[in-house]
């Protein structure tokens, strides 16, 4: 692993010019751990780092840089080194960097690349954005099931350096079309002579290239898989995808849903890559959209401006009362959002869980009304605060908590069941657009409650 005197020590060897020893140590690192080396570095201390890579390792090692730092170096680098660089990288790797430059840039380096490596590049990016067929990688190995495990073992040995993973070999037929895929256990466990398609057991999770990236992830996480076949629409094994890839895109999905659930539009590079305007708009428009809701509570507030005139001491509880129904709506759809990405909870689920927040809202209402009378009569007890009816107040107080709180969860968990109904992103109900609805509400329960109990005493 990078200890933390690493950073210097690299620095020494190459303002010394001690090539000899700077490759010996850098060719012990992992790539990962090179890497963030590499990010510490300035733009030509990293490019004298990669010549003393061994090629694959130095390919592996840029795989991990940034998209920022990926351009820099290959900026940096005459040509043939920078073209070296890009035939040495895994292809699914390759496909992640090229599928995020501009169309100019990518054909540009795309044109560096040997022709059996360009044909590659260029399958593996006619697939869509967002599909399957972008994760994969066509370097796998397969065997037919009429072979022995002595002609199996004997294949890989020759052909599965150059593939992605040897955790797993596919069987397929003639025309390539895809029938099962083995464990590599399993053929090491097996006697020498015994043929494939004796191991064989008919059940081949697969994707399709079409299919969606999410859909990836969910395969992945349902069959607990490191790597599954990809195949096209006639059946044809195209390629694979490992579960690397597969975990890239979960923290990408987790990464765009928590920054809407934040209130704020997903943005597309990381934070310190994202360019202050870019920032700004996308900050700006739910915070314009948010701040213009807000001022309906406002004027829910100049509804009641009579009756809070006439009953002061209500204003004191306006925070106490929305922040309760904001923060319980919060709670419920965050819990709903997450529910529903991860597959717990299907669209046919909603009255259930209608059903359980309904019963869950009424209990927490009890419970925060309950605190809240005490606090008003302990209060009352110690400075007289509220006055003769103080017991009407706290009761006001209470009933308006548990009706805000129902409402509060009913509302959070509701609204994502809604919009995926309606098509939209479950995540975009966020927990501040939640807690401005439920604050416009908030304000309307408590003064109607007030108006019912108060009304012949303080109203």
């Amino acid at each position: 692993m990078l200890g933390k005197l690493a950073l210097p020590e690299i620095r020494e060897l190459i303002e010394a010019r001690d090539d000899a020893t700077l490759g010996e140590v850098v060719n012990r690192w992992y790539p990962a751990d090179l890497a963030e080396l590499l990010s510490a570095l300035a733009i030509d201390e990293q490019v004298h780092v990669l010549r003393f890579l061994q090629p694959q390792r130095a390919a592996d090692t840029f795989a991990y840089l940034d998209l920022a730092r990926q351009v820099d170096v290959l900026n940096a680098l005459p040509q043939e080194e920078a073209a070296g660089l890009l035939n040495a990288m895994a292809p699914d790797d390759r496909t992640a960097l090229l599928s995020e430059l501009p169309a100019e840039e990518a054909g540009r380096l795309i044109g560096w690349l040997d022709p059996a490596e360009r044909a590659v590049a260029r399958a593996l990016l006619d697939h869509d954005a967002e599909s399957v067929g972008r994760l994969m990688t066509p370097d796998y190995v397969v065997v037919r099931r009429e072979w022995t495990m002595r002609h199996v073992l004997d294949h890989v040995r020759t052909h599965g350096r150059d593939s992605e993973t040897l955790n797993v070999i596919y069987v397929v037929d003639d025309q390539h079309r895809l029938i099962d895929d083995l464990r590599i256990r399993e053929v090491l466990l097996a006697p020498l002579h015994t043929h494939v398609a004796d191991l064989m057991d008919g059940e081949c999770v697969h994707l399709v290239v079409t299919d969606d990236k999410k859909k990836a992830v969910e395969v992945f996480r349902k069959y607990d898989r490191t790597a599954l076949p990809v195949v096209e629409a006639n059946g044809r094994l195209a390629g694979i995808v490992t579960l690397d890839d597969v975990l890239d895109v979960a923290e990408e999905q987790a990464t765009r849903e928590i920054q809407r659930f934040g209130g704020l539009e997903a943005l597309d590079d990381p934070y310190m890559s994202t360019p202050l305007p870019a920032m700004i708009r996308k900050r700006a428009t739910w915070l314009i959209i948010l701040f213009i809701s807000e001022m309906l509570t406002a004027t829910a507030m100049a509804q009641y401006q009579r009756e809070i005139e006439k009953a002061v001491v209500l204003a004191v509880f306006i925070p106490l009362i929305i922040s309760s129904g904001g923060n319980s709506g919060s709670q419920a759809a965050t819990l709903i959002i997450r529910a529903l990405a991860l597959g717990e909870v299907k669209l046919r689920d909603w009255w259930r869980v209608l059903g359980r927040e309904l019963f869950a809202g009424i209990l927490l209402g009890l419970i925060l009304g309950s605190i809240g009378f005490i606090r008003i009569a302990t209060w009352h007890s110690l400075w007289g605060s509220y006055g003769p009816d103080w017991g009407l107040v706290g009761l006001t107080v209470s009933c308006s908590l548990v009706g805000v709180v129902v409402w509060g969860v009913l509302t959070g968990s509701m609204l994502p069941f809604l919009l995926k109904r309606l098509g939209f992103d479950p995540a975009t109900s966020s927990a501040p657009f939640v807690a401005t609805l439920v604050d416009v509400t908030g304000l309307v329960i408590y003064f109607s409650a007030a108006l019912v109990i108060l009304r012949g005493t303080l109203l």
